[in-house]
């Protein structure tokens, strides 16, 4: 410091950190007024920010209030009037790291606007040059970033190392963080025996996986259908939308056991509305037991042909007519939805469709002989009189 009519009048050396008001801006550089000394200084465009830019004013606009570090001092008529090449890209940089660092350490997530797109990813300002894989942007695959540029993303610090001046910062932490807690709160909310929609998004022998709220649940293949299921293909589809009941919630584990089969009405609901007595239907033979034969004739529904009703003749065992997987034609007798029994004959039909006699070979004869049997026998009984 040197003294000049009791005012006291800085001298700035290297290193040293200044403030200032920028006065005039210019293409490559912008010149400031610096607080409390004689000496000028000048800010190039290079030192302004931490990222690419194209001209000064991109960075700062007269009147701005900046704090920027000595670089270089050339000298003027006197010590005190020397002009000082400055750094504000120094300072910020400075600031930047310390705050980084504690970002890091804390795992705290902070806004960032998207400054520039450049190869593999994005270019935020961060005070330093803050990188974004395109692999760290989103939790799911982005093909084009070009209407990224100015938006703002929450962002994490995934790498920092300060001697590469290396900052990774990652959107899709955030993301995950996020959907997780989301993901938690719904699993929380997850009752058993409720109805929910799920979307299917994975098939596999055993079964599909259902995503219901963030989180996958397992629909064994038992519980896909009232009917028989060979593989779960047979029923649905990735990606479809499906309802399922949630049939277990382990909470400590994180498994959920769903079904869809539960969720939808029972095969043998509105039955009575389908099929009546005297309604012929054609169906599968699934089983054969010693007294009859179970029909499927509606997926999941079977009624009975008992062995009486199964041909009009006499047969010792069902076997001797049918085997599983035949299909017949069946007559309906009798339907009792509420204790899900169907009786059916398959004998009805045989004797309804029975051929009737042919008398007319001996209509014929009569007609041929010009008689009747009535006329022959009324001689006779004549002869015996």
């Amino acid at each position: 410091m040197v003294e000049d009519m009791n005012v006291e009048v800085n001298v700035y050396k290297v290193g040293d950190v200044v403030r200032g008001k920028v006065v005039k801006v210019e293409e490559k550089q912008v010149l400031v007024d610096i607080e409390g000394s004689k000496q000028s200084g000048i800010i190039p465009i290079s030192e302004l920010s931490s990222l690419h830019i194209e001209k000064t004013s991109d960075a700062v606009a007269v009147g701005d209030e900046v704090t920027a570090k000595v670089k270089k001092v050339e000298e003027g008529e006197s010590e005190e009037e020397g002009l000082l090449i400055l750094s504000k890209r120094a300072v910020d940089a400075d600031r930047a790291w310390e705050e980084l660092e504690r970002k890091f350490s804390s795992g705290e997530s902070f806004d960032v606007v998207v400054k520039d797109i450049v190869k593999g990813g994005l270019v935020a300002d961060v005070g330093v040059r803050g990188f974004i894989p395109a692999s760290f942007v989103e939790t799911h695959f982005v093909e084009d970033f070009s209407d990224y540029k100015g938006r703002t993303l929450k962002v994490k610090v995934v790498e920092l190392d300060r001697e590469k001046n290396r900052v990774i910062l990652s959107h899709r932490a955030v993301a995950e963080q996020e959907q997780e807690e989301l993901r938690k709160q719904a699993f929380e909310k997850l009752q058993e025996g409720e109805i929910v929609e799920g979307t299917v998004r994975r098939i596999t022998d055993f079964g599909v996986f259902v995503d219901v709220g963030g989180f996958d649940g397992l629909v064994h293949i038992s519980q896909l259908s009232h009917a028989r299921v060979a593989h779960p293909s047979e029923v649905v589809q990735e990606g479809e939308t499906v309802k399922v009941k949630v049939l277990s919630v382990n909470k400590e584990s994180g498994r959920i056991s769903l079904s869809i089969k539960e969720a939808m009405p029972g095969p043998w609901e509105g039955i009575a509305q389908k099929i009546a007595p005297g309604d012929v239907v054609t169906g599968k033979v699934k089983r054969l037991v010693p007294f009859g034969a179970f029909v499927e004739i509606f997926p999941g529904v079977e009624g009975l042909v008992h062995i009486s009703q199964i041909s009009n003749k006499h047969i010792g065992t069902p076997h001797e007519v049918l085997k599983e997987g035949d299909e017949v034609q069946v007559k309906v007798l009798d339907v009792n939805e509420a204790e899900h029994r169907i009786s059916l004959s398959m004998r009805e039909l045989m004797e309804e469709t029975a051929p009737e006699e042919d008398y007319s070979q001996y209509t014929k004869h009569a007609e041929s002989t010009g008689f009747q049997l009535g006329e022959v026998i009324g001689e006779q009984l004549k002869k015996l009189k």
